[in-house]
């Protein structure tokens, strides 16, 4: 089964976690899933993790969705569109009926907000970098109640795809706020649940901070499964939150949650141990879209530059970076991290994204001398220690920082620690709990290296706006700061790609992009994992993907099946 997933894992393939003999019936109850981090918000307008992303994409619905197993887009909230000959109109009908999760009429009224919420420079949401284009927006007008007209500026490669960026939010309870100035302040992750309305297939039911999260059916949910029946088939999805892998392994072996997905390859290997005695079923899904990489700290405007100006002027120059990513083994991280469960990267951009993958980019093997050599011209040289010295003869230290909830990252900082001993830098790795270490990257601005991983939530170079465009809101590297010349560049490039209209084209400009980027080296790509999942074979209807949350992204479809001998398996709680 492992190959079979392998082979169609970029284009989503359908898999049941269920016994053959089965008897394949939608039932109720509750799925409960483990999760290392919990949402920062309910407001899809602030998301930028995954936790958040994962739980927003269950509250909030958009106009259009892609099959999980065709990967053709296809009508979600909207009944139809119709695309101008030009390009440059979108007509949008909606289905009838439409209601959000608090019982409220979902209108043409709702989705003109929601546009006009999501391009407003103040806000600053991620999807605004699909959206706005060399400055301009896209026009919405309401024709009726369920029509609206989307003009755009110029075509754009996206078309049709940009009616599955935006959630639509509820006007009714988002519009104040918004006239007010406070939007990015609601729904928090500490909000009433009966303060958050979305029309996805789930709303909040209960929440626990740092602990649980209980999202229920949303009993108005506008879609039907193919039986006919009103989805979702789950009456609650809880996540449970825990500080690390083994804890949720734990868990999952002590029957108190049900699916872990982002598992370990030393977790994975023991769940594969345990799995008949358990009734679990580990699965390697293959290639995913994830990349993690090593993140230099450029913010030359971080409120913390003041203390960390030597190490900056260190990150700034190009060959520094690129010596140290010519001293990491990519190939040693696969093996010794993941166990073999991942492929080398020295870019961004994973195989599993088909076409969008530059398979020209070099790939230099692990060089000391030519690292040496690099630092060396950049006016580096070595004490009588042995210990790399810059122009003044400061020694080279720093820390690499990395997320304690996740063994892998833990494990490859220490790795790259000891890779960058060899050329004599005194690197130390720092633990972080998650959510302290996505504050110290993307608000203080206060770290020197860290481990980090990012997954685009599809392969089109669309889902990368946000994180290459230097006016992106996940920009890392260099938040909110001038951008450098090769930035603008970058910049360029990805503007292009994303109005051309000649697919070909597209791809060419985005190797360019790619070829920057491993040039310059604001990150070191390092690897990128496969998408590993345990949980039990009753659960039925599961959707493998390689972006989004592997076992998730038809949450609304899942439900549990009997066993041969006509008891549920783990469908009551």
């Amino acid at each position: 089964m492992g190959e079979i997933l392998k082979a169609f894992i970029a284009a989503g393939a359908l898999l049941s976690l269920a016994p053959p003999a089965a008897a394949r019936e939608p039932r109720g109850a509750k799925l409960v899933v483990g999760q290392r981090g919990e949402p920062r918000s309910f407001n899809p307008v602030v998301e930028i993790d995954e936790p958040t992303r994962i739980v927003n994409s269950l509250l909030h619905s958009t106009l259009a969705r892609t099959d999980p197993v065709s990967r053709r887009l296809e009508p979600a909230l909207a009944e139809s569109w119709k695309k101008s000959g030009d390009g440059r109109r979108i007509l949008v009908r909606l289905k009838p009926g439409l209601r959000f999760s608090d019982g409220r009429p979902l209108t043409a009224a709702d989705v003109a907000f929601s546009f006009e919420v999501f391009q407003d420079e103040k806000i600053a949401a991620p999807q605004r970098e699909v959206l706005v284009l060399n400055g301009k927006s896209v026009s919405v007008r309401m024709l009726d109640d369920r029509s609206v007209a989307l003009d755009l500026a110029f075509p754009t490669a996206l078309g049709e795809r940009m009616l599955e960026a935006i959630p639509i939010l509820p006007r009714h309870r988002l519009e104040e706020p918004f006239r007010q100035g406070r939007l990015r302040q609601v729904w928090g992750n500490n909000a009433s649940p009966s303060e958050v309305a979305g029309a996805g297939p789930f709303q909040i039911g209960r929440i626990e901070p740092g602990r649980r999260l209980a999202l229920m059916r949303n009993p108005n949910y506008w879609r039907r499964g193919k039986d006919g029946r009103a989805l979702p088939y789950l009456d609650e999805i809880e996540f449970v939150f825990a500080p690390s892998e083994d804890s949720l392994v734990a868990r999952l072996l002590g029957g108190e949650i049900d699916l872990v997905a982002g598992l370990g390859s030393g977790s994975f290997a023991s769940l594969k141990k345990a799995g008949n005695a358990q009734h679990l079923s580990p699965l390697d899904l293959g290639p995913s879209l994830d990349y993690t990489f090593l993140l230099f700290n450029l913010n030359r405007s971080s409120p913390a530059a003041g203390q960390l100006k030597r190490r900056l002027e260190w990150f700034s120059d190009a060959r520094f970076r690129r010596a140290l990513s010519l001293t990491v083994d990519r190939e040693a991280i696969v093996r010794l991290v993941y166990r073999g469960h991942a492929t080398a990267l020295w870019g961004h951009v994973t195989p599993a994204r088909g076409p969008w993958f530059d398979p020209s980019l070099p790939r230099p093997a692990p060089s000391l001398t030519k690292a040496r050599r690099l630092l060396r011209d950049a006016g580096y040289g070595w004490d009588g220690g042995g210990n790399l010295v810059d122009r003044s003869g400061a020694p080279v230290e720093f820390t690499i920082a990395a997320s304690s909830s996740n063994p892998a990252y833990t494990q490859t900082a220490a790795i790259l620690q000891e890779d960058f001993k060899k050329l004599g830098i005194g690197a130390r790795t720092v633990s972080l709990e998650f959510r302290s270490l996505l504050d110290r990257v993307t608000v203080k601005k206060d770290y020197d290296l860290a481990v980090m991983a990012l997954r685009p939530g599809e392969p089109d170079p669309a889902a990368d706006m946000n994180v290459l465009l230097s006016s992106g809101k996940a920009h890392l590297w260099n938040l909110g700061g001038p951008p450098h010349d090769w930035e603008i560049e970058v910049d360029d490039l990805m503007r292009r790609q994303l109005t051309a209209t000649d697919g070909r084209k597209r791809v060419e400009l985005f190797h360019k992009v790619q070829q920057i980027l491993a040039s310059q080296a604001p990150i070191v790509s390092l690897a990128s994992p496969n998408v590993l999942i345990a949980g039990p074979r009753g659960l039925a209807g599961v959707v493998a993907i390689a972006g989004g949350h592997p076992a998730l992204s038809n949450a609304d479809s899942l439900y549990w099946v009997r066993n041969d001998a006509g008891a549920s398996d783990r469908s009551e709680r």
